[in-house]
């Protein structure tokens, strides 16, 4: 008999004077979503929730409430395994992470520290744990997942939330598209799309009352190239080609949800254009050691013109 998991999940009502809702999927994904055992669309963690695609077997999107004065410092315990409550066969796990020329990491959408927060230290340590279900994860070029996407994360965090004690919502995702390019192994006889492009929303309130958001789109698609691990599908697609250096951008939320097909919650844009803008990280050596305040500065942007 399986144990009951009872996590309860994102909080649409976490910052405290308005709510956040889940993003919304569009009439093909609502098709293709998966169920979990209690008849949910939505699988529900601990201080996350996500929904997970039945076709790609990753998730649409992962939901998550970050509270940065319950902030806790925990040791980090690689547990992956695959969710009980939902069927194996949606589900992604060593089939596909420890296949040949998978030289890609198990890439968390909902970041391990972001969660890790709450009353005690017992319940921080289990909220970090509950990131290790491979619904949870996309495959990410290691130079993506343990460096410019990762500095991007801990800005967030720790520059933002952490030591300005804020309670915010960060929905993230890959980009679920026949567009992607196809692993170069197959498996169990099958060819697999590995999601090229990555997003991120940041919704957070003003001391002005009110709620914004902002937007950031990053690819991996170069590192996949250039380390043989896919196959490059031709494309028309002039948005896959605009996001295709390996870099960090900061774009308007409506191109994540034209690129995405979800519908984010409506907050103020803390940033509108037509372009996408650059978080220069090409042209510079980023230290792993850098303060995150100090990679806040070389990605373009502060607490002043972000978050505050």
């Amino acid at each position: 008999m399986k144990s009951k998991m009872l996590f309860q999940g994102y909080d649409d009502e976490f910052i405290l004077t308005k709510k956040v809702s889940l993003p919304k999927l569009n009439h093909d994904q609502t098709a293709d979503v998966v169920i979990d055992e209690d008849g949910s669309d939505v699988i529900t963690y601990i201080n996350y929730s996500l929904q997970l695609s039945s076709s790609h077997k990753f998730p649409f999107y992962t939901a998550t409430n970050i509270d940065g004065l319950k902030f806790k410092k925990v040791p980090r315990k690689d547990n992956w395994r695959k969710d009980d409550r939902v069927a194996k066969d949606n589900q992604w796990g060593t089939e596909l992470y420890n296949a040949d020329k998978s030289n890609f990491d198990r890439g968390h959408m909902t970041k391990r520290e972001d969660v890790q927060w709450g009353e005690t230290i017992g319940i921080a340590l289990n909220a970090a744990d509950s990131t290790f279900y491979y619904t949870n994860a996309v495959p990410q070029h290691k130079d993506l997942n343990r460096d410019i996407w990762r500095s991007l994360e801990d800005y967030i965090l720790h520059t933002e939330a952490k030591r300005n004690q804020l309670r915010i919502c960060v929905f993230t995702g890959p980009v679920l598209s026949n567009a992607n390019p196809y692993f170069v192994t197959p498996i169990n006889n099958a060819q697999i799309q590995i999601p090229s492009l990555f997003w991120k929303v940041v919704v957070f309130e003003k001391e002005d009352g009110k709620l914004y958001r902002v937007g950031f789109m990053m690819s991996q698609n170069k590192l996949l190239i250039n380390d043989n691990i896919i196959e490059q599908l031709e494309s028309d697609d002039q948005i896959f080609m605009q996001f295709n250096d390996a870099d960090t951008y900061q774009v308007n939320v409506s191109l994540i949800e034209e690129v995405s097909g979800l519908e984010i919650p409506e907050a103020i844009d803390s940033y509108t254009d037509k372009r996408a803008t650059k978080l220069v990280l090409k042209e510079i050596d980023i230290d792993p050691d850098l303060e995150s305040d100090s990679i806040g500065y070389e990605l373009g942007f502060n607490i002043e013109n972000i978050l505050l």
